[in-house]
């Protein structure tokens, strides 16, 4: 008996498709397409048996928001999340967020069919490897960007976090002795001591890690 379904995705071509392939083989599919921001109104207002939810990052916040409003408003609908191959945080959001499981977007058709079975069944539909990485990473969390940069200005001396900041500035070795008051080799030991704290191999590496983990912004301004 085929499964009354929905597939939902803001690429038209790939949900048209999914959709076409998955009534060849018996389903009744009752929508094929949706932008991501109606997603949960056009699941709730259908109420399917599954849905295929389609994104596009994973990992992002708040991206399964449409999940957890789905679920709340009609807890019957078994949701799959369609999408890339994820991020071990990308599948446990996915689950936190109450899905049933997690379908790859390049899987083959028979794949998503027996996704849908089992979601359908209320079991986890998800490939036991994704599974083992989502368990991983709720119970060894990974280091948030922020955590990363108090982790590395934790690192490095009040001396070497100037000499960072005025890298990360443009400054080159005159005019950050000129700053700081300190001989040029001074600097220019103290800029190498920084590169290799910090695990890089050039003054632009340096500053671009800087920006990333949002260390400058925790830093302050140089000589401040």
């Amino acid at each position: 008996m085929g499964v009354r379904l929905m597939v939902v995705d803001d690429h038209r071509l790939l949900a048209e498709a999914l959709a076409s392939a998955l009534k060849l083989r018996g389903h009744r599919v009752l929508a094929a397409a949706a932008p991501a921001a109606g997603a949960a109104e056009l699941v709730i207002s259908r109420a399917p048996e599954v849905c295929l939810l389609g994104t596009a990052a994973p990992a992002e916040p708040g991206i399964f928001d449409p999940v957890v409003r789905i679920k709340r408003e009609r807890p019957q609908v078994a949701v799959l999340v369609l999408g890339p191959v994820p991020s071990p945080r990308g599948i446990a959001a996915a689950f936190a967020a109450g899905a049933s499981g997690y379908v790859r977007h390049d899987e083959r058709i028979e794949g998503v069919e027996r996704a849908i079975m089992k979601a359908r069944a209320g079991e986890a539909a998800v490939a036991p490897g994704l599974l083992q990485g989502a368990f991983g990473e709720l119970l060894n969390p990974a280091a948030q960007p922020d955590d990363e940069g108090a982790r590395l200005l934790q690192m490095l001396t009040p001396r070497e976090v100037e000499v960072l900041v005025r890298v990360a500035d443009g400054e080159d070795t005159r005019l950050i002795a000129a700053g700081m008051g300190i001989a040029p080799s001074t600097a220019r030991t103290h800029v190498q001591r920084v590169l290799m704290k910090l695990g890089v191999g050039s003054r632009l590496e340096a500053a671009a890690l800087a920006a990333r983990t949002g260390l400058l912004d925790r830093a302050g301004p140089a000589g401040g």
